[in-house]
């Protein structure tokens, strides 16, 4: 059985520390603001989270880029020169045209290095969602599955990787045609907190309306009650764009209506929170669907 690595995409959303001890690599994806660009990586070396949202409260907007062929190469071939394969998981294509590049460009590096695999594999995720897939895969990989072992694994499982959402500025949404102008006003005024989720082929999708921050973070976790599959052996995921407020409440909530293995949370860049503005608060679980 040849060796191979685990490549993702900064979109994953997992810590710096986390990554590093599983030995995943993950590849920075690049977002504009104010005419510079910045790539996101999981140690945000080249802008904060912190300053990242600050701007965007402020009224700057931030615009992303899906991954080139150059930035595929620089992070594949060096793994590829190494003599392994690589798994790569990728941010779902129903949001992004990453993973369709990162076919183009698997499929031209493995002319050009005879012998070597490149498994892409679309994650049907988004942010920690996509990171939790990924988590679980480095796992099972140190469990000693082979590269085509778990890449079914992957393609079976990303079906059960559960996404909930909520963000707390409506403005964002209605930038990207989730909500329209006037829903964006008139729930700004009534204080509605959309309650939204990842389906089955990665899509985001508005599910429901609650007013205020508090019942929407509780709507998360009614949800977690409804699908959740064996909570004591999971690692649960909480995701918050500089709001870790609303992360700790939502740990404290889960804590209390399950005896989970892990709770790990983690920042939610500036890929996802150019889209979703400050304050996006996300639970991620494995559950019986999406």
């Amino acid at each position: 059985m040849n060796q191979y690595v685990i490549v993702s995409d900064a979109t994953c959303d997992l810590p710096a520390a986390l990554t590093e001890q599983l030995e995943i690599v993950v590849i920075p994806m690049e977002f504009t603001m104010s005419g510079k660009v910045y790539r996101h990586f999981p140690d945000a070396r080249e802008m904060s989270f912190h300053t990242f949202y600050e701007r965007t409260k402020n009224g700057e907007m931030s615009v992303t880029s899906q991954i080139n062929s150059i930035t595929y190469e620089k992070y594949f071939c060096p793994i590829l020169e190494q003599g392994k394969d690589i798994l790569y998981i990728a941010f779902s294509s129903s949001l992004s045209g990453t993973y369709q590049a990162s076919r183009i460009s698997a499929d031209d590096l493995m002319e050009r290095y005879p012998g070597r695999k490149i498994v892409c594999i679309d994650s049907k995720a988004a942010s920690v969602g996509e990171g939790m897939l990924v988590y679980y895969a480095a796992r099972k990989k140190r469990e000693g599955l082979g590269l085509e072992e778990l890449a079914q694994w992957v393609e079976i499982n990303r079906d059960h990787m559960c996404h909930w959402f909520t963000v707390d500025d409506l403005n964002h949404l209605k930038r990207g045609g989730r909500v329209s102008a006037v829903s964006a006003v008139v729930g700004t005024a009534l204080g509605i907190k959309p309650v939204l989720h990842v389906d089955k082929e990665g899509k985001l999708l508005p599910v429901a309306n609650v007013r205020g921050r508090k019942k929407s973070l509780e709507a998360l976790v009614d949800h977690m009650v409804k699908t959740c599959v064996h909570p004591e052996d999971q690692a649960i995921f909480i995701g918050h764009g500089d709001d870790m407020e609303a992360a700790e409440f939502l740990k404290s909530l889960v804590q209390e209506k399950f005896s989970v293995k892990e709770i790990i949370i983690s920042d939610m860049g500036p890929v996802i929170g150019s889209h979703t503005g400050c304050g996006i608060a996300a639970l991620f679980f494995i559950g019986t669907e999406k």
